[in-house]
């Protein structure tokens, strides 16, 4: 007859009680989302005059205001903190201030117009909706 075991038996050393440092370090990742608020700038100020037939159809500004809150977030969960968070938002802003303000060769690429507007307005208010939600998270995760 055997002997019942206890369970199965571990070999070897015992696991590290530590966690695996990151693939991709912090700063890397955060550069990627502050490349990105440029380029999202750039693209919102190419595509907000945009027209289909006789309709403006202002693709810049629904994009800014969909894309630009996720990269705030996202850098808010690297560290939730206001200048890392809100890195994306200061990068796209400068983008579409600068470039949009005084574009290339003197030209006003950012035009007074209702698409305009809601280029600025709505991407700045998304910006900062998700800014403080990054923030309040970063504040109950500790």
């Amino acid at each position: 007859m055997t002997e019942p075991t206890a369970g199965p038996t571990m070999t070897g050393p015992p696991p590290d009680p530590r966690p695996e440092p990151p693939v991709v370090p912090d700063g890397a990742l955060l550069g990627l989302l502050v490349l990105n608020g440029l380029l999202l700038g750039g693209i919102g100020l190419v595509f907000t005059p945009l027209h289909s037939g006789g309709v403006p159809v202002p693709m810049g500004a629904v994009l800014s205001i969909l894309i630009l809150p996720w990269l705030v977030l996202r850098a808010g969960e690297i560290r939730p903190r206001t200048a890392v968070a809100a890195a994306p938002l200061v990068a796209w802003l400068l983008v579409v201030g600068a470039v949009g303000l005084t574009g290339p060769g003197g030209d006003v690429i950012l035009p007074a117009t209702w698409q305009s507007a809601l280029l600025v307005f709505g991407g700045l208010l998304a910006g900062l909706w998700a800014l403080g939600r990054a923030l309040a998270a970063g504040r109950t995760r500790g």
